[in-house]
């Protein structure tokens, strides 16, 4: 068992290391930065809401941003690997393959931790002008790296299935944004008026949007985590489905 957590820390390692080579990384971070505070301080009415909270001004965006960004950091992840002939290589050395999808995607969803990370200014400011919730900020990044993380997941799998890395960003947006709409407020309540209510709050239940509105508001429900930590799991193990596929064919 040690070992084998010593190759998913090495996998990780590389992963990490190769995101830091190359100048996309920082582009990337700079981007998030910049759309974070353009959305919290612009669209957000940072200052207008004359109140000490990141609940509606930071966190709310945080869905939308993750739609495209999160997609973008992890569509390489498997289709490079199968466009360049290394994934064969990569599954005939002497690791099992969840360790390397697992290594992969915690190397990823390290890399968008520390993108978050440096969203501290915004924090920063706040406690400045004001006096926050800090249960709530913490929450609401507990929330946020959750759903960046089951964002992930789906990303990763999408990249598994295909070699082409654009494919795999638009197909993983595609699903990311139907698990979002299905608990955001307008469509629940066109729902609400055309289907029974126990299916209602059934496709509600699959939303990120919903149960990431509760990490949001300051609250750490169990049952929220069960459900990201699911969308994770589900993915992982959908994504090495699809790589004994590969391998075997």
């Amino acid at each position: 068992m040690n070992e084998g957590f010593r190759n998913v820390w090495t996998i990780s390692k590389r992963e990490l290391g190769g995101y830091f080579n190359s100048p996309v990384a920082y582009v990337f971070i700079v981007i998030f930065l910049l759309l974070t505070g353009f959305f919290t301080f612009s669209l957000g009415y940072y200052h207008e809401r004359g109140q000490a909270s990141l609940a509606e001004p930071f966190f709310s965006w945080h869905p939308w941003l993750y739609l495209f960004l999160v997609p973008s950091v992890g569509m390489r992840l498997w289709a490079e690997e199968r466009r360049s002939g290394t994934l064969e290589l990569l599954l005939t050395m002497p690791i099992a393959p969840w360790q390397a999808i697992v290594g992969k995607f915690l190397a990823s969803w390290l890399f968008l931790a520390i993108a978050l990370a440096l969203t501290f200014p915004v924090v920063l400011t706040t406690a400045y002008l004001g006096d926050p919730d800090n249960g709530a900020v913490i929450s609401g990044y507990v929330g946020s790296l959750l759903l960046a993380g089951a964002y992930l997941g789906v990303t990763e799998l999408m990249s598994a299935i295909t070699r082409n890395q654009i494919i795999a960003f638009i197909i993983s947006v595609v699903v990311c944004f139907v698990l979002l709409l299905c608990g955001w407020e307008p469509v629940t309540q066109f729902l609400v008026n055309h289907v029974p209510e126990t299916l209602v709050n059934l496709v509600k239940g699959m939303s990120t949007w919903h149960h990431f509105g509760a990490f949001q508001k300051g609250v750490i429900d169990f049952r929220d985590v069960i459900y990201f930590g699911s969308v994770i799991g589900f993915s992982l193990f959908s994504t090495s489905v699809v790589l004994r596929g590969v391998r075997g064919a």
